[in-house]
């Protein structure tokens, strides 16, 4: 049994999702890992972790759509409004979706389906930067 980490950072333009199976699926890759667990915990509260389709980008342009008007950036709505109109916002779609991920690993490979993929969900309207930790259990 093996442990490994990894930080993983995401320079992030804007509220959108950011791919990083590849990513993700490289570090495995160069670690020859064959059999086990890797978690995926984001160290944000204003991102957050999804599993979702990676084949149609309409459908993350309606899950953006979809946050937005279930979460809306209105400050009159907020009691916590010092960081700006998309920081409360984005702590309730953090609350709402996940900081963390548990994928297994078989034979070397991610098992992930044939049109999934791992976002980083940034909720935040300006670029910066969010760090991924990549942890690895397993043989």
């Amino acid at each position: 049994m093996k442990q490994e980490f990894f930080n993983l950072e995401i320079k992030t333009n804007g509220q959108k999702l950011h791919e990083i199976t590849e990513q993700t699926i490289d570090w495995i890759e160069k670690n020859n890992f064959k059999e086990g667990i890797l978690n995926l915990s984001i160290q944000h509260t204003s991102a957050s972790l999804i599993v979702q389709e990676n084949a149609d980008s309409d459908v993350q342009k309606d899950l953006i759509n979809y946050f937005d008007k279930l979460v809306p950036m209105d400050n009159k709505l907020y009691v916590h409004t010092i960081e700006g109109k998309d920081d409360m916002p984005a702590h309730i779609k953090s609350a709402l979706t996940n900081n963390q991920i548990s994928l297994s690993v078989k034979d070397s490979k991610l098992l992930l389906g044939t049109w999934q993929g791992i976002y980083l969900f940034e909720h935040r309207l300006h670029p910066t930067i969010r760090t991924v930790v990549l942890h690895f259990m397993g043989e």
